[in-house]
């Protein structure tokens, strides 16, 4: 009760585009990312073989790095990033024309990006240390 009028507790609410529920393993969220990171993966493909590697690396942080940050510091830490997380390996290896197989450790070097995993550590750092 607030000021007379009862407030209904809600199981999950979409709040500036991020889903927050009683969850902690922002599933739900992942969930809604994952179609329109898979979908930029696909653009990137069609357009590969028409553009350099500069205009990939502008696309992909358009349409892929964008959607996957949005929100980090509420999902980073859930086990289901790694769904994420290997949608971006695919999407470096796109850019730098490698096999599946290939480690993106070099390719991320290379290509001046952090990894998931390390971009919500920066992240957290950076606001846990902020001064």
């Amino acid at each position: 009760m607030y000021k007379d009028k009862h407030i209904c507790t809600a199981i999950e609410t979409k709040f500036w585009g991020l889903f927050i529920n009683n969850n902690p393993s922002c599933k739900t969220q992942i969930e809604i990312f994952l179609p329109k990171l898979g979908s930029a993966c696909y653009a990137m493909q069609l357009v590969k073989p028409y553009v350099l590697v500069n205009t990939l690396k502008m696309i992909c942080y358009y349409s892929f790095h964008s959607v996957m940050t949005y929100g980090l510091l509420f999902w980073g830490q859930s086990s289901d990033s790694i769904k994420i997380f290997r949608l971006q390996k695919k999407i470096i290896r796109i850019i730098m024309v490698c096999r599946s197989s290939d480690s993106c450790r070099k390719m991320f070097f290379n290509l001046e990006t952090l990894p998931i995993p390390s971009q919500y550590i920066f992240l957290f750092f950076m606001i846990r240390n902020k001064g």
